[in-house]
Protein backbone atom coordinates (compact mmCIF):
# COMPACT_ATOMS: atom_id res chain seq x y z
CA UNK A 1 0.00 0.00 0.00
CA UNK A 2 1.46 3.33 -1.03
CA UNK A 3 0.26 6.92 -1.06
CA UNK A 4 2.16 9.69 -2.83
CA UNK A 5 1.06 13.32 -2.50
CA UNK A 6 1.85 16.10 -4.93
CA UNK A 7 0.68 19.58 -5.87
CA UNK A 8 1.85 21.63 -2.92
CA UNK A 9 3.73 24.87 -3.23
CA UNK A 10 3.88 28.56 -2.41
CA UNK A 11 0.75 30.57 -3.16
CA UNK A 12 -0.48 34.04 -2.28
CA UNK A 13 -3.51 34.54 -0.05
CA UNK A 14 -6.68 34.08 -2.07
CA UNK A 15 -4.97 31.70 -4.46
CA UNK A 16 -5.72 28.08 -5.28
CA UNK A 17 -3.93 24.76 -5.34
CA UNK A 18 -5.00 21.22 -6.17
CA UNK A 19 -3.36 18.43 -4.24
CA UNK A 20 -3.23 14.90 -5.62
CA UNK A 21 -2.78 11.61 -3.78
CA UNK A 22 -1.73 8.78 -6.06
CA UNK A 23 -2.51 5.41 -4.54
CA UNK A 24 -1.22 1.93 -5.30
CA UNK A 25 -1.27 -1.55 -3.85
CA UNK A 26 -4.94 -1.65 -2.91
CA UNK A 27 -8.42 -1.14 -4.36
CA UNK A 28 -9.09 2.50 -3.61
CA UNK A 29 -12.84 2.14 -4.05
CA UNK A 30 -13.03 -0.11 -0.98
CA UNK A 31 -11.38 2.36 1.42
CA UNK A 32 -12.28 5.64 3.05
CA UNK A 33 -9.48 8.13 2.53
CA UNK A 34 -8.71 11.61 3.67
CA UNK A 35 -6.47 14.63 3.77
CA UNK A 36 -4.79 15.69 6.98
CA UNK A 37 -2.43 18.54 7.75
CA UNK A 38 0.11 19.57 10.33
CA UNK A 39 1.32 23.10 10.84
CA UNK A 40 4.55 23.86 12.74
CA UNK A 41 4.01 23.51 16.45
CA UNK A 42 0.46 22.23 16.04
CA UNK A 43 -1.23 18.87 16.24
CA UNK A 44 -2.10 17.05 13.06
CA UNK A 45 -5.76 17.48 12.09
CA UNK A 46 -8.24 15.98 9.68
CA UNK A 47 -8.96 18.44 6.87
CA UNK A 48 -11.32 16.51 4.65
CA UNK A 49 -12.28 12.87 4.23
CA UNK A 50 -14.47 10.90 1.85
CA UNK A 51 -16.44 7.71 2.28
CA UNK A 52 -15.80 4.50 0.42
CA UNK A 53 -19.51 3.66 0.20
CA UNK A 54 -21.82 6.60 -0.47
CA UNK A 55 -19.35 9.38 -1.30
CA UNK A 56 -20.21 11.35 1.80
CA UNK A 57 -17.61 13.87 2.85
CA UNK A 58 -16.40 15.71 5.91
CA UNK A 59 -14.65 19.07 6.10
CA UNK A 60 -13.13 20.66 9.13
CA UNK A 61 -15.06 23.89 9.78
CA UNK A 62 -12.19 26.23 8.85
CA UNK A 63 -12.10 24.95 5.24
CA UNK A 64 -15.80 24.45 4.50
CA UNK A 65 -16.83 26.27 1.36
CA UNK A 66 -13.21 26.63 0.23
CA UNK A 67 -11.88 23.07 -0.11
CA UNK A 68 -13.35 20.17 -2.09
CA UNK A 69 -12.30 16.54 -1.83
CA UNK A 70 -12.89 14.08 -4.65
CA UNK A 71 -11.83 10.60 -5.58
CA UNK A 72 -11.20 9.00 -8.98
CA UNK A 73 -11.24 5.31 -8.23
CA UNK A 74 -10.55 4.35 -11.84
CA UNK A 75 -7.30 6.34 -11.78
CA UNK A 76 -6.48 5.47 -8.16
CA UNK A 77 -6.21 9.13 -7.18
CA UNK A 78 -7.72 11.39 -4.55
CA UNK A 79 -7.77 15.16 -4.93
CA UNK A 80 -8.11 18.17 -2.67
CA UNK A 81 -9.06 21.36 -4.47
CA UNK A 82 -8.17 24.30 -2.26
CA UNK A 83 -9.53 27.75 -3.10
CA UNK A 84 -9.29 31.10 -1.35
CA UNK A 85 -6.26 29.95 0.56
CA UNK A 86 -5.35 31.73 3.78
CA UNK A 87 -2.05 31.98 5.66
CA UNK A 88 -3.50 29.71 8.34
CA UNK A 89 -3.78 26.94 5.76
CA UNK A 90 0.01 26.72 5.70
CA UNK A 91 1.00 23.19 6.67
CA UNK A 92 2.28 19.88 5.42
CA UNK A 93 -0.66 18.04 3.87
CA UNK A 94 -0.89 14.26 4.01
CA UNK A 95 -3.31 11.74 2.62
CA UNK A 96 -4.04 8.69 4.70
CA UNK A 97 -6.08 5.54 4.83
CA UNK A 98 -6.07 2.18 6.61
CA UNK A 99 -4.61 -1.25 5.96
CA UNK A 100 -8.06 -2.80 5.91
CA UNK A 101 -11.36 -1.14 4.95
CA UNK A 102 -13.01 0.39 8.01
CA UNK A 103 -16.42 1.89 8.57
CA UNK A 104 -16.48 5.54 7.61
CA UNK A 105 -17.94 8.26 9.74
CA UNK A 106 -16.97 11.72 10.93
CA UNK A 107 -14.83 10.16 13.64
CA UNK A 108 -12.76 8.41 10.95
CA UNK A 109 -11.54 11.84 9.93
CA UNK A 110 -11.26 13.34 13.39
CA UNK A 111 -9.21 10.55 14.98
CA UNK A 112 -6.17 10.81 12.73
CA UNK A 113 -4.04 8.75 15.13
CA UNK A 114 -5.93 5.62 14.09
CA UNK A 115 -5.07 6.01 10.40
CA UNK A 116 -2.53 3.38 9.44
CA UNK A 117 -1.08 4.31 6.05
CA UNK A 118 0.37 7.76 5.32
CA UNK A 119 2.00 9.46 2.40
CA UNK A 120 5.18 11.49 2.74
CA UNK A 121 3.31 14.79 2.69
CA UNK A 122 3.40 17.89 0.50
CA UNK A 123 4.14 21.40 1.78
CA UNK A 124 1.58 24.13 1.26
CA UNK A 125 2.70 27.67 2.08
CA UNK A 126 0.30 30.59 1.82
CA UNK A 127 2.13 33.89 2.02
CA UNK A 128 2.39 37.22 0.27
Amino acid sequence: VQLVESGGGLVQPGGSLRLSCATSGFNLDRYPIGWFRQAPGKEREGVSCISNTDGSTYYTPSVRGRFTISRDNANHTVYLQMNDLKPEDTAVYYCATDRIPRKYGISWCLFYKYREVWGQGTQVTVSS
